[in-house]
Parts: C-alpha cells; structure tokens; sequence
C-alpha cells in the first residue's frame, strides 16, 4: 500500500513540475516568409457639407516602398490647409503644408444685451 502511495506522489510531483507557468509554449509554426507581393493600393475620400461647414479629404497612392498621397481641410478662419507628403522606402516622411486663402476673423458681437439699470 505505501508503495502505491509513494508513486502516486512521483507521478503528482512529475506532473506539476512538467506544468510550471514559467515554461515557454512551443508553436508548430514558422516566422513569415517575404513571399508576398509588395503593397500597391491607392485610395481617396471627401467630404464637403456646407452646412456644417466640413470639408476635408484625403487621398493616398502606393507602389512598393513608394507611398505619396494629400490631405487638405477648411479651417474655421476659412483657409484651406493641404498637406502634400510622401514616403520613399525608410527614407522618412517627407511633407510640405501649403494654406490657401486669407485667413478672415469676424467681428465679435456679444452673446447679449444687458438689462437696462432704473434708477
């Protein structure tokens, strides 16, 4: 009976020190290949609601490491800010910011009028 015992604590022993946490998992798979195709895409929105007062857009083309692309929006002092940028391989992001327009600033008119003061 004490030999039953005695192995049936290696065999729980064994087990727990076959299931420490602190084991890294091996997966059955590979780190990806380069066997894919470079990207190539091109793609571009707008949005122009003169009620609200939005208008933006953006638009981007790709061909391998070569990305170029614009972005502009309507500012709320009514220029138009665009962006113009693009990407060669790891060279960086390159852009040049460009306003179009003359920036207008209203008159300021009070929110109210006051009460006149009797007296």
């Amino acid at each position: 009976m004490a030999a039953i015992f005695q192995v049936l604590v290696l065999a729980a022993l064994l087990a727990a020190a076959l299931a420490r946490p602190d084991r890294a998992p091996a997966y059955g798979y590979n780190a990806p290949t380069p066997a894919y195709a470079p990207a190539k895409y091109d793609f571009n929105y707008a949005v122009n609601d003169p009620p609200s007062g939005n208008d933006f857009g953006h638009q981007e083309s790709r061909d391998g490491d070569y990305t170029e692309g614009s972005y502009y929006v309507l500012l709320p002092d009514g220029r138009l800010q665009r962006v113009t940028y693009n990407v060669n391989g790891d060279s960086g992001y390159v852009a040049e910011v460009t306003y179009e327009g003359e920036a207008q600033y209203p008159t300021q008119q009070r929110a109210y009028t006051p009460a006149p003061v009797y007296g």
